[in-house]
């Protein structure tokens, strides 16, 4: 077995099969893994924040998948290296994940300039794994130029995966209704690209309409960031037309937050809200771990399952000094 210094130099010297052994144990739940891969990170992070991190997101049937390939492909073919951190459900009685996305994204997968990374949510909600920004400073650290987050297909409220990436574009479909979802405060404050996709066939039309409904509710939802107006654009990914264009859009809004000083707010920020986020988990870790005979904790817990105390009362009290 690798020392987690060992492994850390593999990734960094471009070892693919490093990479995911690393991330494979970023991910991992047994506590002996857990220090091995803190001490990974640590020795990562340096080499880590160069990467243009964009998360994909959208409701189930959108077209996440033909549409990362299709936008992988066209980077790499530009010359850029580029991760995929896709994010599948996990069950919720067996916790096992199909981790599909490999597969549907097999001419991608072939391409020796990119890395995809199928995990399973672990019943998170939010869209991405628990471990899904560790991941990230992995592939980062790899020396990929672009890190793509696919997240699980996602409604109005699960958008954890805005607090992980630069650019988040969601992807809507024409003719489904979800035109309306234009109008409502949600995921859609929150993009800041939006992506009609199936605008080819049939379907054209439909998307094209989509699209300008898309841009005249842009207009009513606040911006969030100073000199960025979310953009509206609608793709064919079987066909390849208007990936060039998305693209486009990603790297002027990469440039828009860079220009005002915005991207180190951006990600500062979103550095913080993890560190708390992680200070939360072990903290509740410790609380379960500490439980026992007499245990004010388990007292309480024995307490709310048998009616005694409600929930909140019962919370306030055992942390309550």
């Amino acid at each position: 077995m690798s020392t987690p210094t060992e492994l850390a130099g593999a990734v960094l010297a471009g070892d693919r099969r490093a990479l995911a052994r690393a991330v494979t144990l970023v991910e991992s739940t047994r506590d002996d893994d857990r220090s091995r891969a803190v001490e990974l990170l640590e020795a990562m992070h340096p080499s880590a924040g160069g990467a243009r991190r964009v998360g994909i997101s959208g409701a189930p049937g959108v077209g996440k998948s033909i549409f990362i390939e299709a936008l992988g492909c066209r980077l790499v073919d530009d010359g850029l290296r580029v991760a995929v951190l896709a994010v599948d459900p996990s069950s919720t009685r067996s916790g096992g994940s199909i981790l599909g996305d490999k597969t549907r994204m097999s001419e991608l997968a072939r391409r020796p300039e990119a890395f995809i990374r199928p995990s399973p949510s672990g019943g998170d909600l939010g869209g991405v794994a628990v471990r899904t920004g560790e991941a990230l400073v992995l592939c980062e650290a790899a020396g990929y130029d672009v890190v793509l987050i696919e997240t699980v297909g996602v409604g109005q409220s699960e958008v954890a995966v805005a607090d992980l990436v630069d650019t988040f574009v969601l992807l809507v479909s024409p003719g489904g209704g979800d035109e309306l979802q234009g109008v409502k405060r949600g995921i859609m404050e929150l993009a800041d690209l939006v992506v009609v996709t199936k605008a080819d066939g049939d379907l054209l039309p439909a998307a094209n309409r989509a699209e300008a409904d898309y841009r005249h509710a842009a207009h009513f939802l606040r911006r969030r960031f100073d000199g960025w107006e979310p953009r509206v654009l609608a793709v064919s990914a079987l066909n390849g037309t208007g990936i060039d264009q998305v693209w486009s859009a990603v790297s002027e809004h990469r440039s828009a937050l860079e220009a005002g000083g915005a991207l180190d707010d951006l990600r500062a920020g979103q550095a913080v809200a993890a560190y708390w986020r992680e200070l939360e988990r072990g903290l509740l870790r410790q609380l379960r771990a500490q439980r026992g005979s007499g245990d004010v904790i388990a007292e309480l817990e024995e307490a709310v399952a048998g009616g005694r105390a409600s929930p909140s009362v019962a919370a306030w009290r055992a942390l309550s000094p």
